[in-house]
C-alpha cells in the first residue's frame, strides 16, 4: 500500500510518533477570527487589555458607568425602578446594489463599547447593589459563513464577549425578547432611547418602536446629551490619540504645499493630502476636505475640488484625518506660486493675528461663543487698520460689518466625530480636557466692488486644533506651519 503513495506522504508516516508533545513542540495558539483588529492578530495595533488601539477594557467600562450616574443622579429625587439604555450602532449603507460605502460606526455607540461591526446595540440597565452600578450587554450579528465569505469575519457573541468586556453577549436575534422580559419584570422604568433620529432603522421599526409604545416606563429620554458630556472631555489616551491624528495631519500639509505648484488641480492636492495622511497610519480623512483655490475660497464648504489654480491665486485647504477613531481638522491658506502678493500677505497676517489671540482665550474663564464674539470685533479692527472699513465703526455696528467678511463662528468642538458633541452648547465656559478648534476667516469674493482690486477674490482661514487645560491653551497642531515666512520657506524648499 504504501509504494503507491506519494514519497512525501511515505516519509512522513514513518516519521517516529511521540506523546510527548508539551516537552519539546512549541506552543500553538488557537487565533479564531474577529471582525476587528484585536491584539492577537494586530499586535502593531493593539497592546493587550485594548479593545481599540489606545482604549482598554477599563476605560470603556468607565465610561458606562459615568453614563448611568448621570442617569440614576438626574432621577434621584424620582422614584423609578430601573434605567435601561437602548444605543444602537450604525448599519452599512450602500453606493448601489451590494456596493458598501466604507463603514464608520456610530460615535455614541463606538465611545461606550469599541465595537466595530455594523448592525450591533447595546443595552445598558441600572444595577443597584452592584460594583459596577449596571450590567451591560452587547447585541451582535451572529455568525454566517455564507456572508462572511464574501463582506469578511464576524466576531460572533463569543469573540465580541472576547474584544470588549462587556457583561454578556447575545445574537441580535434575541434582541426583542430580551427587551419584553425586561419590560415584563421592571415596570416603572426609565427608558434611553433617541427615537427622533435611530441609528439603525430596521431594528427601531421592528423593535424598538414596539418597546417604546408599551406603557410600562415611567420616562422615555434621550441619552444623547449625557453622553456627549463625557465625550467633551478627553481622557489622557483620547488626548495622546488625538495628537498624533493632528501630528500626522500637520505633517501631511507640509508635504501638500512642496507639491503644489502653479497649475496644479485641486484634486491632486486632495489626493496628495489623502496619500500622506494613509501612509503615516490614519485610516481615513475626517471629512471631504475643501481644496479652493483663488475666489472659490469664498465657498465656506467648496467640496468640488475640480479645478485648477493658476499663479499668485492662494489655495485654502480643509484637510485632516482620522487615527484610531479620533479626528483631526486643519485650515491653512498658502501660494501657489510660493509668495504672498502685498494684498494677501496683510490679509493673511491680518487672519494670522486674530487667530492668535482668539488661541489665547481657549481658557476656562471663556465659552465659544465668547470667544466668537471676540473674533467679530478683532476682525472689525483688522480690517479698519487695513482700510476695508470705515474707521468710525465702533462696537455693535463693528462686529455687524465684520460678519459681511466671517459668516462662520470661530470654533467647534472636536473628538471623535469632527463637529463633536453637537448637542453641547457653544455658551458654556471651556473645561479642561475639552478639544476646540480655532478658525477664523476673512473672505472677499471677487464681486466686491467696496474694496479695491487687488483685494477681491481672496479667501483666507486658518485653523487649529486647541487642548484647554487648567492653565495655558496647547495647540496639538502646532507643527504645521502658518506664518508668511514658515510657509515661503517650505515653497521654496520645493
Amino acid at each position: 500500500m504504501l509504494k503507491n503513495m506519494p514519497r512525501l506522504t511515505r516519509l512522513l508516516l514513518r516519521l517516529p510518533k511521540t506523546n510527548n508533545y508539551n516537552i519539546h513542540q512549541p506552543k500553538i495558539l488557537v487565533c479564531r477570527h474577529f471582525g476587528q483588529p484585536v491584539a492577537l492578530t494586530h499586535p502593531h495595533l493593539l497592546n493587550d487589555g485594548e479593545v481599540t488601539p489606545g482604549i482598554t477594557k477599563l476605560e470603556y467600562l468607565t465610561r458606562r458607568v459615568n453614563l448611568v450616574d448621570k442617569a440614576i443622579n438626574l432621577y434621584k429625587q424620582v422614584q423609578v425602578s430601573n434605567h435601561i439604555f437602548i444605543i444602537p450602532g450604525a448599519v452599512k449603507s450602500y453606493m448601489t446594489n451590494d456596493i458598501p460605502y466604507p463603514f464608520h460606526q456610530q460615535t455614541d455607540f463606538l465611545y461606550l463599547c469599541g465595537f466595530q461591526e455594523p448592525g450591533s446595540v447595546l443595552i445598558l440597565e441600572s444595577a443597584k447593589g452592584k460594583a459596577n452600578n449596571h450590567t451591560s450587554t452587547l447585541f451582535v450579528p451572529e455568525k454566517n459563513p455564507d456572508k462572511e465569505l464574501w463582506d469578511g469575519p464576524r466576531s460572533g457573541k463569543d469573540g465580541a464577549l472576547t474584544v470588549t468586556g462587556v457583561d454578556s453577549t447575545h445574537n441580535i436575534s434575541d434582541l426583542e425578547k430580551y427587551l419584553y422580559d425586561f419590560s415584563k419584570f421592571n415596570p416603572g422604568f426609565v427608558l434611553w432611547y433617541r427615537f427622533d433620529k435611530p441609528s439603525n432603522v430596521t431594528v427601531h421599526n421592528a423593535i424598538c418602536h414596539e418597546f417604546m409604545i408599551e406603557p410600562k416606563y415611567r420616562s422615555l429620554e434621550d441619552p444623547t446629551r449625557l453622553c456627549q458630556q463625557l465625550r467633551s472631555i478627553k481622557s489622557p489616551a483620547e488626548i495622546d490619540l488625538m495628537h498624533k491624528s493632528a501630528e500626522i495631519s500637520s505633517e501631511a500639509f507640509i508635504d501638500v504645499m512642496k507639491f503644489s505648484k502653479p497649475g496644479v488641480n485641486e484634486s491632486a492636492l486632495y489626493a496628495k493630502m489623502d496619500f500622506e495622511c494613509r501612509i503615516r497610519e490614519a485610516e481615513i480623512l475626517a471629512y471631504p476636505p475643501v481644496v479652493a483655490g483663488g475666489n472659490r475660497a469664498n465657498i465656506i464648504h467648496y467640496i468640488n475640488n475640480d479645478q485648477i489654480i493658476n499663479d499668485e491665486e492662494l489655495v485654502l485647504m480643509d484637510a485632516g484625518c482620522e487615527y484610531h477613531g479620533y479626528a483631526s481638522d486643519i485650515t491653512r491658506t498658502w501660494p501657489v506660486s510660493g509668495k504672498f502678493t502685498l494684498a494677501q500677505k496683510q490679509l493673511y497676517n491680518a487672519v494670522l493675528n486674530i487667530q492668535l489671540s482668539c488661541i489665547q482665550l481657549c481658557t476656562v474663564q471663556f465659552s465659544l461663543d465668547q470667544i466668537y464674539h471676540a473674533m467679530l470685533t478683532l476682525i472689525g479692527v483688522q480690517l479698519q487698520h487695513i482700510g476695508l472699513l470705515d474707521s468710525q465703526l465702533k462696537s455693535t455696528q463693528l462686529m455687524k460689518a465684520a460678519k459681511e467678511y466671517c459668516p462662520h463662528h470661530v470654533s467647534h468642538y472636536l473628538g471623535m466625530d469632527v463637529h463633536d458633541t453637537g448637542e453641547i452648547s457653544r455658551s458654556i465656559n471651556l473645561q479642561p480636557g475639552m478639544i476646540v478648534t480655532v478658525e477664523p476667516g476673512i473672505y472677499i469674493n471677487k464681486k466686491n466692488k467696496t474694496v479695491p482690486y487687488e483685494f477681491r477674490g481672496i479667501g483666507i482661514r486658518i485653523e487649529d486644533d486647541v487642548l484647554v487645560t487648567d492653565s495655558k491653551p496647547i495647540v496639538l497642531t502646532d507643527g504645521c506651519p502658518k506664518t508668511v515666512d514658515d510657509i515661503e520657506s517650505i515653497m521654496a524648499s520645493n
